[in-house]
C-alpha cells in the first residue's frame, strides 16, 4: 500500500535560512569543519527527473521538483544526496538552499552520459575538462556541496581498464583547478565491485603522486541481500577488510540489493554500526525515485509523489542507527597509500601510472595554424542525426588514413602510458590533423584534400608546429565551446539545444573511434 505526502508539506520548510557547516577531510574520515564531529553520510541517490522527461537533466535546477521531494527526504531522515546529472547552467539557488536549510549535503557527479570518459573508446580533451570546470564553478559556492565524483563505474571489467588512466587524469586536473581557486572540495571516484579488477582499481586510484590520487573512494555494492544475509556471508566483511588502514575516506556511493523484495535493508545496521564505521563513512541507498528496475523509495508523478513498499523499511532501519565516530581533534591519520598495480593481461589491468596530459586549447589551436588541409566543419553539429553523420564521416577518415599513416600524434595508449602531443585535441582538430597528414603524404595532388567534400585546403599561418607543444591556456577555464560562463546564466533554464551541443568533441570522437574497432 502506498501513502501520499502532499507537496504542500514543504510550506514553511525553507522560510528561514539555516547555515550548514562545510565538511572537511582529515585522513580517511570526513568531519564537520566547525564542530569537529565525524560525518557519516545517511544518504540516498537522487535523480528524479529521468523517469518523467528526457529534456531536463538537472534536478537541482527544478524548484518545483525539489519542493515536491524535500518533505520525503526530511521524513526519511537523510543528511546527504548523491546527484548523478546536473548542468553548469540554470538557477540552482532555490534547491540548494532548501537542501542546506534541511541539513542535507550534496555529492555531485561531474560527468553526464554525454560528457564523460567512454570506457570502450577513452579520450580526454579540453572541452570535457572545460565542462567539468564550469560545473565546479557553478556548484562550489554552496557550502553543502561536500564532494565531486570524476566518474562512475567507467572501468567496469578487465577489458576496459585502460579508461581508468583517463579518469585519473580528470581527477588530477579538476583537483588542480579547485586548488587554484582556493577551494577544498574533494574529487573522488565511484566504482562497481567487479571481482576481476577489484583490488587493482582500489590501488590504482590511490597510488602515485598525491595530486593524482582520488581524495575519496566510492563503492557501488549490492551484495547484502535479504534478512538471511549476514555481514560475513554477504561479503561486506571482506570489503571492509580490504579497506582497513586506507589513507582516504571510503563510502558506499550505491547500496541496496533488491533481489528479495520488499527490501528491509539489514545492511544498514552494519554500515552505521561497529562493523563498518571505523573504515566507511556511511553511504547512499539506491535510489530515491521508482523506475522499472524497482529500486525506488518514492514513486514520482508530476508534482506529487507516493511511498513505495521500501520507503518505511528504509526509514525505520536508518532511524535505528547512531554511528559512533571520533572527533577531528583527537583523530590521528594512520592510513597507508597504495602502490600502483602492474600493467599486464595476467594481472587484468591495462592502465599505466603515466597519465594522459592536461588538455590545452592553445596547443591545439597552434597546431591547426600549421595545417594545409582541414575540416570544413568548424563547429560541432547540434542535432542527433547530424552528429551521427559527422561521427560516421570522422570514423571513415580515421580508418582510411590511419591504416597507412602513423597517427600516433593524435592517439593515446593508456596501457603503455604513451600519448601523442595532440591526443587531447578535439574531434575536429584531430581529424584535420589526420587529413592533413594524408594530404602531405600525397604531396598535395589534386583531390587528396577532399574526403568526399569533408575537407578543404587552406593557407597555413605557421610553417612549423615546433612552438605548439606544451602551450598553456591563458584563461582559467580550458573549454573553447561557445556559451557564457555559468555565473552569467544563473537565471536561465537549460535549453535542449544546449544539451545536445555539449556532446561536442569528446563525445563525437567516441563515435569515430568506435567505428575503427
Amino acid at each position: 500500500m502506498r501513502v501520499s505526502i502532499a507537496s504542500a508539506a514543504v510550506v514553511g520548510l525553507a522560510a528561514t535560512a539555516v547555515a550548514i557547516d562545510p565538511l572537511v577531510i582529515k585522513g580517511s574520515k570526513w568531519f564537520n569543519s566547525k564542530s569537529g564531529d565525524q560525518f557519516f553520510a545517511k544518504g540516498v541517490d537522487y535523480q528524479p527527473d529521468i523517469t518523467s522527461t528526457n529534456q531536463i537533466r538537472d534536478p537541482l535546477a527544478d524548484k518545483a521538483g525539489c519542493t515536491r521531494d524535500l518533505p520525503f527526504l526530511k521524513d526519511l531522515g537523510v543528511n546527504a544526496i548523491r546527484v548523478y546529472q546536473t548542468e553548469p547552467f540554470g538557477n540552482h539557488d532555490d534547491c540548494m538552499k532548501m537542501l542546506a536549510d534541511a541539513g542535507i549535503y550534496v555529492m555531485l557527479d561531474l560527468s553526464t552520459p554525454t560528457e564523460t570518459i567512454n570506457r570502450d573508446s577513452p579520450s580526454y580533451d579540453a572541452d570535457l575538462l572545460g565542462y567539468y570546470q564550469r560545473k565546479i564553478d557553478t556548484f562550489s559556492k554552496y557550502d553543502n556541496v561536500f564532494a565531486f565524483l570524476a566518474g562512475n563505474e567507467v572501468a567496469n571489467s578487465a577489458n576496459n581498464t585502460d579508461s581508468a588512466a583517463y579518469v585519473k587524469a580528470v581527477i588530477r586536473d579538476t583537483r588542480a583547478y579547485i586548488k587554484k581557486k582556493s577551494l577544498t572540495i574533494p574529487v573522488g571516484y565511484a566504482t562497481n565491485d567487479d571481482g576481476d579488477i577489484r583490488w587493482q582499481q582500489q590501488a590504482y586510484f590511490d597510488c602515485g603522486s598525491s595530486d593524482e590520487q582520488a581524495e575519496f573512494y566510492g563503492l557501488n555494492l549490492y551484495e547484502y541481500c535479504g534478512e538471511d544475509a549476514t555481514f560475513e556471508s554477504s561479503g561486506y566483511a571482506d570489503v571492509v577488510k580490504n579497506f582497513t588502514n586506507w589513507d582516504v575516506p571510503v563510502i558506499l556511493t550505491e547500496y541496496g540489493c533488491n533481489a528479495i523484495r520488499p527490501r528491509t535493508f539489514p545492511e544498514i545496521k552494519s554500515i552505521y554500526g561497529s562493523d563498518m564505521t571505523d573504515v566507511f563513512s556511511g553511504g547512499f541507498v539506491y535510489e530515491y525515485v521508482e523506475e522499472s528496475n524497482k529500486y525506488g523509495l518514492v514513486d514520482v508523478s508530476g508534482s506529487s509523489g507516493s511511498k513505495t513498499e521500501d520507503y518505511n523499511n528504509f526509514k525505520k532501519a536508518l532511524a535505528a542507527t547512531s554511528p559512533k565516530g571520533v572527533s577531528m581533534k583527537s583523530y590521528s591519520a594512520k592510513g597507508k597509500q597504495q602502490s600502483c598495480p602492474d600493467v599486464s593481461k595476467q594481472n587484468s589491468w591495462q592502465a599505466s601510472s603515466d597519465l594522459p596530459p592536461t588538455p590545452s586549447n592553445a596547443t591545439c589551436e597552434c597546431m591547426m595554424k600549421t595545417l594545409s588541409c582541414v575540416s570544413k566543419t568548424t563547429k560541432m553539429p547540434t542535432s542527433n542525426s547530424d552528429l551521427k553523420t559527422f561521427g560516421e564521416d570522422v570514423g571513415n577518415i580515421f580508418g582510411q588514413v590511419c591504416a597507412d599513416i602513423d597517427c600516433g600524434d593524435v592517439s593515446g595508449d593508456a596501457s603503455t602510458g604513451k600519448y601523442g602531443k595532440y591526443s587531447f585535441c578535439n574531434a575536429i582538430q584531430r581529424v584535420s590533423w589526420v587529413m592533413n597528414a594524408w594530404y602531405e603524404s600525397q604531396r598535395g595532388v589534386d583531390g587528396s584534400c577532399d574526403f568526399n567534400g569533408f575537407a578543404s585546403t587552406t593557407k597555413p599561418e605557421l610553417s612549423s608546429d615546433s612552438t605548439c607543444s606544451n602551450q598553456k591556456d591563458s584563461s582559467s577555464n580550458t573549454s573553447n565551446k561557445d556559451g557564457k560562463d555559468s555565473s552569467e546564466e544563473t537565471g536561465s533554464e537549460p535549453d535542449s539545444s544546449s544539451t545536445v551541443a555539449t556532446l561536442s568533441a569528446s563525445a563525437i570522437f567516441v563515435i569515430a573511434a568506435a567505428m575503427l574497432l
